[in-house]
């Protein structure tokens, strides 16, 4: 049954992207596991579909689209596998920032690229010794005529050896107090003197996902990359991060929604002691349990995305389900696991890389337990 925020348009969207990846992605996606990497050419073909950054302005190539295509187009991904995720964030984390903030000569310049798939997409925020606590970061720009010389460098930067574009999070004020209103935006683009890739990460999951460090060495940036105002970077991020948050939570929600699935058909099928294991009472009442817990986080999901759509401020409810969603993902894949006996431990069986995969997601976006913080925060507020 379709949320109620899914109309017509939206299934035959649906429909297309979800055809387009079983010609183009399902085929090839363990390839691109082994080979670490997802080529640059899906990400042209995905543009000439039309599918990339539809909510990007029809002047600028886009469809002007609204969020329920996003929340399509990201749980299509991640019902293939979750080291599409790049492609996600391309689309409904960085490109936001650039439509919001950007300035029109920027947008004329970097959006065509973008939903075209020829421009590749990054956001460095994350430090060697800043995570989650983004006031703390140490990459500095410092403006010199023209131009700003940063310096610092970034990692764990989703799309980080593919971007052509990356959004930097840097100290433009060192001196800033408090620290977070020195930290502004500017845009890295690939060829930049001074801008390095680091090694390649080599990551538990995610194997195909794309994931990088970031080197800044006396960077020369054009004043005219700055996005938006200088000393407002925190708090473009911090507008930003209720919809990455989302947007992470939707993604949980359909693994565990796939883990559910394939684990049903599995001991459907598998036979122990003469009879099928699914009519053993202990697999009953796990499967029971998974059921129960999954579609409550479906239920919860759904209403954010609504109001989302609406342009509510939902970040303690959305804050509410990043960590109880990727926590529910984590236990559903465990517990899959375990259902599967040895075979769930082999890589033929999807639901060994979903273990993989899966915990990384109650980390970024802020951590967990940053969430929880957040939603204490807001009970105990005055």
């Amino acid at each position: 049954m379709a949320a109620n925020y899914i109309q017509n348009e939206h299934k035959i969207f649906r429909e297309s992207v979800r055809k387009f990846l079983e010609k183009e992605a399902v085929p090839y996606y363990d390839q691109w596991e082994r080979e670490g990497i997802i080529p640059r050419e899906f990400w042209r073909k995905f543009g000439n579909q039309g599918f990339l950054c539809p909510n990007v302005d029809e002047k600028y190539g886009g469809l002007n689209a609204d969020f329920a295509y996003s929340v399509i187009f990201n749980e299509e991904l991640e019902r293939v596998g979750t080291s599409l995720i790049g492609l996600g964030l391309h689309n409904d984390i960085v490109v936001p920032y650039i439509i919001e903030y950007g300035s029109e000569e920027q947008k004329q310049r970097w959006l065509p690229g973008c939903v075209s798939g020829e421009k590749v997409t990054a956001i460095a925020m994350t430090e060697p010794g800043a995570g989650s606590d983004l006031a703390n970061i140490k990459t500095t720009a410092k403006r010199e005529g023209d131009y700003y010389i940063l310096n610092g460098e970034k990692t764990f930067i989703t799309n980080g050896i593919h971007s052509d574009i990356v959004v930097v999070a840097c100290k433009t004020d060192p001196n800033a107090v408090p620290a977070y209103k020195g930290i502004s935006l500017i845009v890295v683009e690939r060829g930049t003197p001074g801008f390095f890739r680091g090694k390649k990460l080599d990551k538990v999951g995610l194997h195909g996902q794309d994931t990088a460090e970031l080197i800044f060495q006396d960077a020369c940036v054009p004043v005219t990359n700055l996005l938006g105002e200088e000393g407002k970077g925190f708090y473009y991020m911090m507008n930003k991060l209720q919809q990455e948050r989302l947007i992470i939570a939707i993604s949980a929600q359909v693994s565990a929604e796939e883990m559910l699935r394939m684990t049903v058909d599995y001991v459907k099928n598998r036979k122990a002691f003469g009879k099928s294991i699914s009519q053993f009472q202990n697999t009953q009442f796990k499967i029971a349990e998974m059921a129960t817990e999954i579609k409550l986080g479906r239920n919860f999901v759904d209403d954010l995305i609504i109001k989302h759509m609406n342009g509510e401020d939902v970040v303690t409810q959305v804050s509410m389900a990043k960590w109880w969603i990727t926590d529910m993902a984590k236990r559903t894949a465990a517990e899959c696991m375990q259902l599967h006996g040895g075979y769930g431990f082999m890589e033929e069986y999807p639901i060994a890389r979903r273990y993989r995969d899966i915990p990384v997601a109650a980390i970024y976006a802020g951590t967990n337990q940053i969430m929880k913080n957040i939603i204490a925060k807001d009970l105990f507020k005055d």
